[in-house]
């Protein structure tokens, strides 16, 4: 996901931004992970002198419902929506849940995405020296899932409906627009990486059901379509529950994979137990104009205050954010930020010293972003 660019000062042209970032640090371990990420960025200056960045932390979440009854505040969402990019960490408790016993984590999630037209997950599951995996084979894991993040199943929440306690309906919503901007994403984002492990090749696998069902057959149809504008990218097709067992089996086989909301919710977390679990798991979620970067874990109460969570998922969505803030506004300095943060993740887990106990080691949270800080240069 996250690419070199060479010598910086050679590129740059004389341009300074400041970028301003609204922090969400919501509940559980939020706080703990979002404070570790910002010293990782609050470093970055120190490598970096021309990337000027303002951070502003806003409340949302579960916690903030409880003492306010709103779980996105409105200047909270302009907030987000005036920034250049967003970093979040963990939403939702729960034992915080709305009159209809449904908790306020999706409220907030789906609230956002739909206001900054966040349309596509991005889900890198990417293997890293001396981080435990459950596979027997050590050979390298390098793909990403891509879910379209307003439709599909997802297209239902709000709605749906309960008849007489006697029968639950949703409905599943794919259109030609939301696929065909879903696939663009996909084979543009092929086209810039480095293809497969295994070979080398470039590949977007679209992964469906579409033997049964005419939704799925509808969203296979149009990613074949679009494959036709990019004949260096290899196009393949897959039924999720084969690829449920592909991914276990062969993950260096696979590139990009395509999907629809839930498959995507359902198999991002498989990819992320291949690859030492949620902690290392970072995400994207992308729109037209708009980027929010979010660990892929929860707020894992049980962890909260006890400075005990990895960060370094959240740590590598701040990598991931300048990564698109140098793509969007054509910065090699935020390029290079996000190389340089994922290059000292990479540092700091090869030394195997400090890593937190879920990658088999018995570090702090603070002492994991301390470590990575030190590394940046």
């Amino acid at each position: 996901m996250i690419e070199s660019v060479g010598d910086v000062s050679a590129q740059r042209l004389n341009l300074q931004k400041k970028y301003t970032i609204a922090l969400l640090p919501g509940d559980g371990i939020g706080p703990e992970v979002m404070d570790a990420a910002v010293h990782i960025v609050n470093s970055l200056p120190r490598v970096l002198p021309n990337l000027g960045i303002e951070l502003q932390t806003h409340e949302a979440g579960a916690q903030h419902y409880r003492k306010s009854g709103e779980v996105l505040p409105r200047a909270a969402l302009e907030a987000c929506r005036s920034a250049d990019a967003v970093l979040l960490s963990a939403i939702g408790l729960p034992d915080v849940r709305q009159i209809d016993g449904t908790e306020v984590q999706p409220q907030m999630m789906m609230g956002l995405r739909r206001e900054l037209d966040l349309f596509v997950a991005v889900r890198p599951v990417k293997s890293y020296p001396g981080v435990p995996t459950p596979l027997k084979s050590d050979a390298s894991i390098d793909l990403v899932i891509l879910r379209e993040n307003l439709e599909g199943l997802f297209a239902s929440f709000g709605g749906g409906c309960v008849v007489h306690d006697q029968v639950a309906t949703d409905s599943i919503v794919i259109t030609r627009n939301a696929t065909s901007r879903l696939a663009e994403f996909a084979f543009r984002l092929a086209s810039r990486r480095s293809g497969r492990p295994s070979d080398g090749k470039r590949m977007v696998t679209c992964v469906d059901k579409a033997n049964v069902f005419r939704s799925f057959a509808f969203f296979r149809k149009v990613m074949s379509e679009t494959s036709m504008a990019y004949p260096d990218v290899q196009f393949d097709a897959q039924y999720v529950d084969a690829m449920a067992l592909y991914l276990v089996q062969n993950p260096s086989a696979y590139d990009i994979l395509v999907m629809e909301n839930q498959f995507g919710d359902i198999l991002s977390d498989l990819g992320a137990g291949l690859v030492g679990g949620l902690g290392m798991a970072p995400s994207a979620e992308i729109g037209p104009r708009h980027g929010l970067f979010q660990p892929s874990h929860g707020s894992a109460p049980h962890l909260a205050g006890r400075n005990l969570a990895n960060p370094i998922a959240t740590i590598l969505s701040a990598a991931m954010m300048f990564d698109w803030l140098g793509d969007k506004h054509k910065d090699p300095d935020a390029k290079q930020a996000a190389v340089l943060i994922e290059e000292a993740v990479i540092r700091t887990l090869q030394e195997g010293r400090v890593k937190t106990q879920d990658i088999g080691g018995n570090s702090t949270t603070s002492d994991v972003a301390a470590a990575i800080a030190d590394h940046l240069g």
